[in-house]
């Protein structure tokens, strides 16, 4: 598959899987799956037909690992604005994560601190370079320093999705730092 089909069935997929399923007459199970077989009659109803070979192609090369196939039934990893409970246990997180953001973004988050946004969550990497990359989608990206273990001592909880983005509720200012 190309690269333009790749991302072009990829967004396709991150949009009904997370933000909106019932546009194509999806359901998501509560934990967030849909039957594969399901999705791909779904697509090919509305006009975006998939075939089984481009979608285990889109879980395998997506280079954010949006997307678990397992089964006969697939998920977004994270990154849901509809009612799902990914059901991810809570895990100790490392001292330090990571946020991305576009430059135009910093001062008000440095106020008002990082909340999910209409997300169930806010995503934190786990090293700069990602980082880095999610905040260049929207502009000349800043990287903000999470002081995840204090968060975590102070009662805070994590997770983290099947493709490594640490998830937490909200990322009070006070955490938070823009290093030099």
């Amino acid at each position: 598959m190309d690269e333009r089909r790749l991302v072009k069935v990829s967004k396709y997929l991150a949009k009904h899987l997370r933000h909106r399923p019932e546009r194509i007459g999806l359901t998501l199970s509560p934990d967030g799956w849909a039957d594969v077989d399901e999705l791909l009659a779904a697509a090919a109803r509305h006009h975006f037909p998939i075939t089984p070979a481009e979608l285990r192609e889109v879980v395998a090369a997506n280079d954010k690992r949006r997307f678990t196939l397992e089964g006969g039934r697939i998920r977004a990893n994270q990154g849901h604005s509809v009612p799902v409970d990914l059901a991810l246990p809570s895990v100790p997180p490392p001292e330090l994560l990571y946020h991305g953001t576009p430059e135009g973004s910093v001062e008000a988050i440095l106020r008002a601190g990082l909340l999910p946004m209409g997300r169930h969550a806010v995503h934190l990497s786990p090293d700069t370079e990602t980082a880095r990359r999610v905040g260049a989608r929207r502009g000349r990206p800043v990287v903000l320093t999470v002081e995840a273990g204090r968060m975590a001592a102070d009662g805070r909880t994590f997770q983290v999705s099947a493709n490594g983005v640490w998830l937490t509720a909200a990322v009070p200012p006070d955490y938070l730092r823009r290093d030099p």
